[in-house]
C-alpha cells in the first residue's frame, strides 16, 4: 500500500492524498456510545460512511479499467514508434492497421520524403498532432509511465478502500449488537421490577 497521511488540514482523518475518510475501529462500544445520542443514530451515520466508500469503490474501479485498457494501446503505439526509429530511410513498410473493430486494412507507408521523421499521435478528443518522432516516442514514454503509477496508485487506493469499509461494517455489527444487548438488559430489568 501507499503512504499514508492520517490527518488533513481541517483536522479530519484521510488517507493516502485522496481523501478517503478513516474508519476508526470502535474499540470500546460502551466509552463510545456515552457521547452518541442513540444506536440508530450511530448506525445510520456508519451506514452513509459505507455507501460513501462503496461509492468510492466504484468509481476507482471505472478507472482502474479505463487505465488497463490505455496500457496496452500505449504500448503499441511506442513499439510501433520504436519501430519506426529503427528502420532505414529508404526502406517502404507494408502495415496492417485497424479500421475498426476487427477490420483491419493493409498500407504502404513510404520512406520520408526529408531527413526528419514525423507521426501523428491520435491524442483523443478529435485532436490529431504531428510530432517529429523521437518527441512522439518521449510523449509516449512518459504517457505509459504515467499510466502505470496511476494504475498502481488505484490498486493501492482499492485496497485501502475495501478496509475502510469492512471496518466501517464489523463498527456498524458491534453498536447493533451493543444495543440489541442494551435492550434485552432493559427488557430484564423492567420485568425483573415487576
Amino acid at each position: 500500500m501507499g503512504d499514508t497521511d492520517n490527518t488533513s488540514d481541517s483536522g479530519g482523518v484521510i488517507s493516502n492524498q485522496t481523501s478517503i475518510p478513516l474508519a476508526e475501529f470502535l474499540d470500546n462500544v460502551d466509552k463510545f456510545m456515552e457521547h452518541e445520542e442513540s444506536a440508530d443514530v450511530v448506525i445510520k451515520r456508519l451506514d452513509e460512511l459505507h455507501s460513501k466508500y462503496k461509492f468510492l469503490e466504484l468509481n476507482l474501479l471505472h478507472k482502474k479499467k479505463r487505465l488497463k485498457s490505455q496500457l496496452p494501446e500505449i504500448t503499441s503505439t511506442l513499439d510501433s514508434i520504436k519501430y519506426l526509429e529503427k528502420r532505414g530511410t529508404d526502406e517502404e513498410i507494408t502495415s496492417l492497421f485497424q479500421l475498426s473493430e476487427c477490420v483491419y486494412s493493409t498500407a504502404k507507408i513510404p520512406p520520408p520524403s526529408d531527413d526528419k521523421q514525423t507521426v501523428y499521435l491520435w491524442l483523443g478528443a478529435n485532436v490529431m498532432l504531428e510530432y517529429p518522432i523521437e518527441e512522439a516516442r518521449i510523449l509516449l514514454e512518459n504517457n505509459l509511465n504515467k499510466c502505470k503509477l496511476s494504475l498502481t496508485k488505484c490498486c493501492d487506493d482499492l485496497d485501502y478502500l475495501r478496509n475502510q469499509y469492512t471496518v466501517t461494517e464489523v463498527n456498524m455489527a458491534r453498536v447493533y449488537n451493543w444495543d440489541v444487548k442494551r435492550r434485552q438488559l432493559e427488557k430484564t430489568e423492567s420485568t425483573g421490577d415487576k
